[in-house]
């Protein structure tokens, strides 16, 4: 299990004894884990296991009913919403365009964090925005209505209004269901760069397993509420482990591009009755 920091110069997002759910029901349990800078951090399981909730009770859109996260050494649900929402950029699952606003509307509203009854539209508001656009490749269509566009292309549209927001650390809830394989690609390498390049720190729930082990920096593997294993070196993902994990047999074969490994489910071939 992960090690516990201290909160000395803590950097990062550190769950400590954390437990969550939904009204009586308990979904996770008693997490211990820490969440690298800079890095991007992937949640992977069966469904039911808990990662949405995770990542929703690390969003603030839940409430711990035990524990607590911090960020950057403090207790995030114990501070004003504008103040971690300078920190921290969210994006939902399926998260609904009004109909008719246009691409750099929905990104301008990455802006409000930054906004307030003396300060409003500025160059800086400006100037976000339109690298937002660049990095997500959607500058094109800036003034087509989001609803519009591709499912690819409006997955993109809502990374750049998180990109807006200019926080150290974006959250994203399954940004690439529904995909066909040439967005998921696209999506995955965009998080990819902003790790890499940008020093973003990213944390997102994926369902693809193949994707999450050979995207992630670092994987962490969830089951039934709770943390089964933490992984930076994605070579020691083991079919044991997915077995453990999903429940499923697999056979392990090594993505020639960069060493890291693949699962392909498979069922034992018997004789004839």
């Amino acid at each position: 299990m992960p090690q516990r920091q201290s909160t000395h110069a803590e950097q990062g997002i550190v769950l400590e004894s954390l437990s969550a759910g939904y009204g009586s029901q308990r979904i996770v349990n008693d997490i211990n884990l820490t969440l690298p800078a800079g890095k991007l951090t992937v949640l992977v399981g069966a469904n039911g296991s808990g990662k949405s909730t995770l990542l929703s009770t690390i969003s603030r859109m839940l409430k711990p009913q035990g524990g607590s996260v911090r960020l950057n050494g403090n207790d995030i649900h114990q501070q004003p919403t504008k103040t971690v929402a300078r920190q921290l950029g969210i994006l939902p699952q399926s998260p609904l365009t009004p109909e008719g606003l246009t691409v750099f509307e929905l990104v301008s509203r990455g802006r409000y964090p930054w906004q307030g009854l003396i300060r409003q539209w500025s160059d800086d508001d400006e100037r976000a925005v339109e690298e937002a656009l660049t990095l997500t490749g959607t500058t094109a269509f800036a003034h087509q209505p989001v609803d519009s566009l591709s499912g690819g292309q409006r997955q993109r549209c809502w990374i750049a209004m998180a990109l807006a927001q200019q926080t150290p650390t974006i959250l994203l809830d399954e940004p690439t269901a529904w995909l066909d394989l040439r967005y998921q690609v696209e999506i995955l390498q965009l998080l990819q760069r902003l790790t890499r390049e940008l020093h973003r720190t990213v944390v997102t729930v994926l369902h693809d397993l193949n994707f999450a082990v050979n995207y992630a920096d670092t994987l962490v593997l969830m089951k039934q509420g709770r943390v089964v294993e933490v992984l930076d070196d994605l070579s020691r993902c083991t079919p044991e482990l997915i077995r453990d994990v999903f429940d499923v047999d697999v056979q392990r074969v090594v993505n020639p591009q960069n060493g890291k490994p693949l699962f392909m489910p498979f069922r034992a071939v018997t004789g004839p009755d």
